[in-house]
């Protein structure tokens, strides 16, 4: 097994995923400054196709991020527990991360902050208080041809928080928006695109006169599968979240409040 494919693997444990931006905005400068070796950095990665160099301190990593702690804690190489070949200080090969990506993380657990645009989305479930700058900036790709961009798997995350500020009607509209563009670019049926997204729409959320608008375009591009919206139908006839995961019955923190909710909030507890 080749350094890199190891390195990747600890990586991939931070389950790290996003959408890049070709024209980035510059980056702090501490985090720039990494880039370049510094006196007193102990270890290095070499990134992406590009093969960036990034300088960086052992400490700070292990201290702040388990991936890499669980990365930089292999014993030093000629040491009787090491089955390792790759030296403390490096090189990491990361060659299937993207630069940009890699130096967004270091900028956050240096600095607790992180830089994004328009065209940026991440989402990081190791580090909560990055997952939470990430989600807030998603929110307001809704709207925007970012959102548009978004992978599915990263979408099917955004769309699983309580946290979103958008209602369920607009968040379905905006999935199937995605759909169809995904559906295009892919050259892919717009059903089979959006099966992860899909599945974490909280349909059981919608008035009954939304559900009827819902199967109307539905008829159109199948985007939802049809034992979704009979579930939704099935938790208004019976006044409960029957046979629906509870987390699809719970309210997001941007949705409308509508008269059937209040059915529903036992079977959310």
């Amino acid at each position: 097994m080749g350094n890199g494919h190891r390195c990747s693997q600890a990586w991939n444990s931070l389950s790290f995923a996003c959408v890049l931006s070709p024209d980035l905005a510059p980056l702090s400068w501490g985090t720039v400054s990494l880039t370049v070796p510094c006196p007193h950095s102990d270890v290095m990665f070499v990134v992406g196709r590009e093969q960036q160099q990034v300088f960086a301190h052992r400490c700070v990593l292990a201290c702040r991020c388990q991936a890499f702690r669980g990365m930089l804690g292999q014993a030093p190489v000629g040491s009787q527990d090491s089955s390792s070949s790759i030296p403390p200080q490096g090189p990491f090969i990361l060659g299937n991360v993207q630069p940009e990506v890699f130096l967004a993380v270091i900028e956050f657990l240096y600095t607790n902050s992180v830089t994004l645009n328009s065209r940026i989305a991440a989402v990081t479930y190791g580090q909560a208080d990055l997952q939470q700058h990430c989600l807030a900036f998603i929110e307001g790709l809704v709207r925007t041809q970012g959102f548009r961009e978004l992978s599915d798997v990263v979408l099917a995350r955004v769309l699983r928080s309580d946290r979103l500020a958008v209602d369920e009607l607009e968040l379905v509209q905006a999935v199937r928006e995605w759909a169809h563009v995904s559906s295009a670019v892919l050259e892919r049926p717009v059903p089979e695109v959006a099966a992860l997204p899909v599945r974490e729409l909280r349909l059981p959320l919608l008035a009954p006169n939304e559900l009827v608008t819902l199967e109307s375009y539905n008829q159109q591009d199948l985007l939802i599968p049809v034992e979704h919206i009979a579930a939704a139908w099935r938790a208004h006839a019976l006044r409960k979240g029957s046979g629906v995961p509870s987390h699809l019955c719970r309210p997001r923190r941007g949705t409308r409040p509508r008269d059937h909710h209040r059915h529903l909030e036992p079977q959310a507890k």
